[in-house]
């Protein structure tokens, strides 16, 4: 291929060129492809290592690493972590089969009273688990004295990766308390950004070897309250998004409408919604030659997940009989997050894993493993027929689910579920290691229009997830006319 003209071009630049040319007239965000393809589009071969190498024209190549994504989500109930929760952790974390990047999604890290909900942000829980996420972590290499210690510059409570180019406005960059004597573990894993927002929670970890291997960038942190009246933090999500070398990833760390009532599910959807249409990322002017996503759905991988919330279509005797079967398929039959996603009201075009585990709530209380409501019951407890509220959702080609389970810790009327993913990332390796100047047309192909709410206008007229979402916030659920007073005693049950 000839070019008229040359242009001298930032690395990270050209990767989005390259991708652009892969993708031209295809919008792989909104597939509902297999688990297990990956993109290929006749071109390039396989290397011995089994990567998968596209060649370009000016002698580099996009090669296809793979890489390991743990994602999990606890609800904990309000309840700050102790020291015995190490193996609880470990259990949850599934060290055994380590992944390359750890993200944990956390909900009610602090109980949602009124002080909290609407006052001012309490750090302490935040520190508290990320001082313990690290220790299960890293202990596993022999080093626990490599805990990352987070020092408090500010009030904001707001972590992301220093190596990032973008300076936010409301946060800080991590800082790691480094050993007295230089030693070197190479699977040592690094806090890479944290957020809270009241009792939401995400925190990212990545081996360190990872980040000299790979140019990570654009760490970006968002927070969308969508909880009482619409706008408070008890409900909503918190997001991070980042770049591995030419791969864009985005978590959803989130925490929806509690009720299993007729209906509740439908204020779950249009939570959903909102976050989809709130979340945003902002772009600096100085990262124009390294252009990344500004909404959930412009990243190449998307992973959701928390305590969602939805419930189980059934009466909670026939319920209770179909858990003690451990008739999962059975059961899987009245979930409401599933007859959702099949009539296309939310999350169309997404994929989960098959769940083989029981319902994941309501324990009765801490300690305890017996489900709310079952026999014997306690004097004045609630019934609440178990259900799956935490889940794990993905989106985007190329991402296959290896494991999908819950863990068995006591510590809170949830338990913790995870899922560990295989990927690949978009590397770019040139034949010539000195080249630095890449030929490039004078004018790079424009990306396919976005509207604000993220359709594309090529996408619009037909049945997407994005069309579903729209006509989602349309329709609107009523917003609530209770008295804080009244949500914060129905809060006690989410």
């Amino acid at each position: 291929m000839e070019f008229k003209g040359k242009l001298v071009a930032h690395p990270r630049r050209c990767r989005k060129w390259f991708k652009w040319r892969r993708r031209e007239g295809r919008d792989p965000h909104l597939s509902d492809g297999e688990g297990d393809e990956w993109d290929n589009d006749g071109e390039g071969e396989f290397s011995k290592d089994g990567d998968f190498v596209l060649p370009t024209e000016s002698g580099s190549c996009i090669q296809n690493n793979e890489f390991r994504v743990f994602v999990g989500t606890w609800n904990v109930a309000g309840r700050s972590p102790v020291g015995s929760l190490d193996v609880d952790l470990d259990d949850w974390l599934n060290l055994k089969d380590s992944a390359d990047i750890y993200v944990l999604g956390f909900q009610e890290i602090v109980p949602l009273k009124a002080k909290n909900v609407v006052g001012a942000e309490d750090e302490t829980p935040a520190h508290k688990w990320n001082s313990l996420i690290g220790r299960t972590l890293n202990k596993k290499w022999g080093c626990p004295w490599l805990t990352p210690l987070v020092h408090r510059s500010s009030s904001n409570d707001d972590y992301w990766y220093e190596g990032t180019s973008y300076n936010f406005e409301n946060a800080k960059p991590v800082v790691i308390d480094q050993p007295s004597e230089p030693r070197s573990f190479s699977n040592e894993y690094k806090l890479m950004a944290s957020k809270k927002m009241v009792g939401a929670f995400i925190s990212v970890w990545m081996k360190k070897e990872l980040l000299k291997k790979y140019c990570v960038s654009n760490v970006k942190l968002c927070s969308v309250a969508c909880g009482i009246m619409g706008y408070l933090g008890n409900k909503g999500a918190v997001s991070v998004s980042m770049s591995i070398e030419g791969t864009s990833f985005c978590f959803i760390a989130a925490h929806l409408a509690s009720g299993e009532k007729t209906g509740d599910e439908l204020r779950r959807n249009h939570q959903v919604s909102e976050i989809f249409r709130r979340t945003s990322f902002p772009r600096a002017r100085e990262n124009d030659d390294n252009p990344h996503p500004r909404t959930i759905l412009g990243h190449d991988r998307i992973f959701w997940f928390g305590d969602l919330n939805y419930r189980l279509c059934l009466e909670d005797s026939l319920a209770r009989k179909l858990v003690q079967d451990k008739d999962w398929r059975a059961l899987q039959e009245f979930d409401q997050l599933r007859k959702e996603r099949e009539s296309g009201g939310v999350f169309q075009g997404w994929r989960e894993g098959s769940i083989e585990f029981a319902p994941t709530y309501k324990y009765s209380s801490p300690n305890c493993n017996r489900y709310s409501g079952g026999f014997p019951s306690r004097s004045g407890e609630k019934i609440r027929t178990p259900a799956w509220c935490d889940r794990i959702l993905w989106c985007g080609k190329g991402v296959k689910q290896l494991s999908y389970f819950r863990s068995e810790s006591k510590f809170s009327d949830h338990r913790p579920v995870s899922a560990l993913f295989s990927t690949h990332i978009e590397v770019i390796k040139s034949a010539n290691p000195t080249a630095n100047i890449i030929s490039l047309p004078p004018t790079l192909p424009p990306l396919h229009h976005q509207t604000i709410s993220g359709i594309s206008q090529e996408a619009e007229g037909k049945t997407t997830l994005l069309k579903l979402l729209v006509q989602d916030i349309e329709a609107s659920a009523p917003r609530a006319t209770t008295s804080l007073g009244s949500w914060l005693s129905s809060e006690q049950d989410s």
